[in-house]
């Protein structure tokens, strides 16, 4: 893109960045940066691109750095600049694209790690085609504090633990100051580890990048592997959807399923195979679940942390127990599926179980069907009890997050409640919030295990218990969340897959007519959002 006169303004302006003659026939390899210093998954990530810009400049290349914004949800949880985080995904995907293509790079490198940051990124591969690779920065070790690891979703449960008595102002202090000691996206297995897992499984990074810790020096040697894989890809012409197939979105699914991962996946991976040019709906993470079994349970569905899944071998380990049932397909190494899971481990096997010792016999993730939601909702099935499988109880129906969180703390909602908390989808928020906050505290209070929760918003990937979210159609558009009232019966069945509420179709239209959603005074990329987003079925997306 300097060649010839005609770009002898561009190679002037370039040489005042610091390039010089030779530099000007190398790759140019892009690096998407997304550090920032108030997300603790990325404010290491000054320190990786210097050694992905090293690793690029030592294979050949001439590396560009430029930013892109990161939304901590733990942050932003439960404040309105929580409708943020989801639409910020399609900023990230449009910011990469615009940086790239601008200036003309011949590859780039992702140096991502959190929620919607990730999938954004895998979202700009897809649709750039250029050759690419993700560094995902690393997870955040675990807190401790009497004998006990913690992580961030500690500090949410220990809200309801103190409002009911169950520790102590000093526990609580404590736990809040201890829970998240350093730098890394959150200890367990959460949205941000979930994806940088995935992104593992669909070939785009190296081996072992996912589990691999922030803190640890592994993570700077895989960030100077990557700026030099990268000028590689360049040089051979080697594109995303050179790599990553119809097929390779099974194994990230089947893999998402394995390890029991957050259900935000049913929004990011539809959003990414769309870019990719692949087919995906809700009905293929339910079928892969059905036929996968759940061998890794880490928190906040089990008992162990990233660090533990780490020391057990990673996603290379994981491959190693499923790969009868894995494709062989590429990935940005050079090395297949196969290859990878070969030369893998796995170094506990209580951590990473056989199948013959399974935890669930099914999948992490089910998708629901019925009147309640006629496209779909989706269940973190690996995180309910035995108990919660089959369900039925009076609805305790709230308009927005606040007023369901006000009336737990206020102990209003007893054992065998179903609270439905409405108007929280793509449009109706807008942004579709997590409500880490009322599922958290469901647990702290001790009713986790005894009350549903439903929502047409969406779970942080910490959440557990019978939580029901991304229903759709949205109450926002019609959909038959809107016409629930006090006391309605809601019945769920996870074997058969089914939610519906116990009323006729008759009453439910009728309903229905007379339901009106709540005003929010919307400005600038909101009002947009809400005015262009598809339905959580179809991953939220924009430009149908």
């Amino acid at each position: 893109m300097s060649a010839g006169r005609a770009r002898a303004a561009a190679r002037g302006l370039l040489r005042a960045t610091g390039m010089k003659d030779e530099d000007f026939d190398k790759p140019l390899i892009a690096v998407a940066n997304s550090f920032t210093t108030i997300v603790p998954g990325h404010m290491q990530m000054d320190r990786l691109t210097l050694e992905v810009k090293r690793g690029i400049e030592d294979a050949g290349g001439a590396a560009y750095e430029f930013g892109v914004p990161g939304i901590c949800d733990g942050i932003a949880m439960g404040l309105p600049g929580m409708r943020y985080s989801l639409p910020s995904r399609e900023i990230v995907a449009d910011s990469v694209e615009s940086m790239v293509e601008a200036h003309m790079a011949d590859g780039w490198v992702g140096v991502t790690n959190c929620d919607k940051i990730t999938p954004g990124m895998l979202m700009a591969c897809g649709r750039m085609n250029l050759p690419s690779i993700m560094l995902t920065a690393g997870p955040m070790l675990p807190g401790e504090y009497k004998d006990r690891r913690l992580d961030v979703i500690s500090i949410f449960e220990a809200v309801g633990e103190l409002a009911a008595g169950r520790i102590t102002e000093d526990d609580f202090s404590e736990i809040e100051r201890r829970a998240c000691p350093g730098p890394g996206s959150c200890a367990g297995l959460f949205t941000a580890n979930t994806m940088a897992c995935l992104t593992e499984a669909l070939g785009l990074s190296v081996a072992g990048c996912g589990t691999t810790h922030a803190v640890s020096e592994r993570k700077m040697t895989m960030a100077y592997e990557t700026g030099k894989l990268a000028v590689k890809l360049a040089l051979d012409g080697t594109a995303p959807r050179n790599i990553v197939t119809r097929k390779s979105f099974e194994n990230a699914l089947r893999v998402d399923n394995a390890i029991g991962g957050s259900t935000n996946t049913c929004l990011h991976m539809l959003a990414i195979a769309r870019e990719f040019g692949v087919r995906l709906s809700l009905n293929d993470f339910d079928a892969i679940s059905r036929k996968t079994k759940h061998i890794v349970a880490l928190r906040p569905g089990g008992p162990h942390f990233m660090i533990d899944l780490d020391d057990a071998g990673g996603i290379p380990a994981v491959f190693s127990v499923l790969l009868p049932d894995l494709h062989d397909e590429k990935t940005v190494t050079g090395k297949t599926i196969s290859d990878i899971a070969g030369q893998a481990k796995v170094m506990d096997d209580e951590v990473i179980r056989g199948p013959d010792r399974a935890y669930h016999s099914e999948g992490g993730i089910a998708v629901l069907h019925g009147n309640l939601a006629e496209e779909g909702c989706v269940v973190k099935q690996s995180a309910v009890v035995e108990s919660m499988r089959h369900f039925e109880g009076p609805a305790r129906v709230f308009d927005s997050e606040e007023s369901a969180t006000n009336a737990m703390i206020a102990g209003k909602i007893a054992k065998g409640d179903a609270v439905v908390v409405r108007y929280q989808g793509p449009k109706g928020a807008p942004g579709m919030p997590e409500m880490l906050g009322p599922t958290s505290i469901l647990t702290g209070l001790g009713l986790g295990e005894h009350v549903a929760l439903v929502t047409d918003g969406r779970f942080s990937g910490g959440t557990r218990g019978l939580c029901v979210g991304h229903v759709s159609p949205e109450a926002f558009v019609g959909g038959a969340l809107a016409a629930l009232r006090n006391g309605d019966i809601i019945r769920m069945d996870l074997n058969d897959r089914e939610i519906e509420v116990l009323i006729s179709q008759k009453e439910m239209k009728a309903r229905l007519k007379q339901a009106k959603a709540p005003k929010h005074k919307l400005r600038g990329y909101l009002q947009r959002y809400r005015e262009d987003v598809s339905s959580a079925s179809e991953g939220a997306v924009l430009g149908r």
